[in-house]
């Protein structure tokens, strides 16, 4: 189980990222819960279009 514990990490740092990004392009309190929404599904979605670029 330990060696599984890098995916997590590297998800998480995409999602903090994302989060950081969205938020400091937010112009009212909607756009910043936009924001946090899009920063949770963003990392999934980048990976998905990857795969799909790859054909795998």
């Amino acid at each position: 189980m330990k060696n599984n514990a890098g995916s997590g990490a590297i998800y998480g740092i995409g999602v903090i990222g994302a989060l950081v990004y969205f938020l400091q392009h937010a112009a009212n309190f909607q756009e910043g819960i936009l924001g946090i929404i899009k920063a949770l599904f963003w990392p999934g979605v980048v990976l998905y279009k990857a795969l799909e670029l790859l054909k795998l």
